[in-house]
């Protein structure tokens, strides 16, 4: 490939499969580049350090698993049932890649631990979200009166064993999407009720 056609999503492509193939601890720069057949200068033109490489393509894979949530929390549906909709796909999202790519899901889960910038970040982000939805639900009176942060973080707190890669082993246990279920209508009742 010339380098002058390298893009930065092929880059961070080629990783995804170089960490995929190779893990976390092992896969370098040079593992990335000869896949691309280009220099490491290549890849270092896009990405000064391989932790900003790393922390690019870990980046890059949360806001594939979180794509279109933040279309749920804008959209005009109600606010419960955005809420419920919202916590769904996260929870889905999360099942999915966890089984569906084990090695590839836990590699994700290591790179996360090591750039907690990003995660902080992306924490944020989600939480933003579910404000977004509550703040919607209190104006229209479909939420009672609430501190809508407080709430928001209460909901991200409260549902952690269904979003938390920790808690990935337990996803597909027998009765795991009854409890989630069960989670979600209490945690809905509580901002419906105050």
């Amino acid at each position: 490939m010339a380098d002058t056609v390298l893009t930065r999503q092929q880059i961070l492509d080629t990783t995804e499969d170089v960490l995929r193939r190779y893990g976390p601890a092992k896969a370098t720069v040079a593992d990335v580049a000869r896949v691309l057949r280009v220099s490491p200068g290549s890849i270092y033109r896009h990405f000064p350090t391989k932790a900003a490489l790393r922390e690019a393509v870990t980046r890059d894979w949360l806001d594939r698993i979180h794509a279109g949530l933040d279309e749920i929390a804008t959209s005009d549906t109600p606010a419960p049932d955005r809420l419920r909709q919202w916590l769904t796909t996260l929870f889905d999202a999360k099942k999915k890649h966890s089984h569906d790519d084990p090695e590839l899901f836990a590699t994700f889960s290591a790179l996360t631990a090591e750039h907690g910038d990003v995660v902080t970040e992306h924490v944020r982000d989600l939480t933003q979200q579910i404000r977004k939805i509550v703040l919607a639900g209190v104006e229209r009176r479909e939420f009672a009166d609430t501190d809508v942060d407080a709430a928001a973080d209460a909901v991200f707190a409260a549902t952690t064993t269904f979003h938390n890669p920790l808690h990935a082993a337990e996803w597909t246990k027998p009765g795991t999407d009854a409890v989630f279920q069960a989670v979600t209508d209490l945690v809905i009742a509580g901002l419906v009720r105050g």
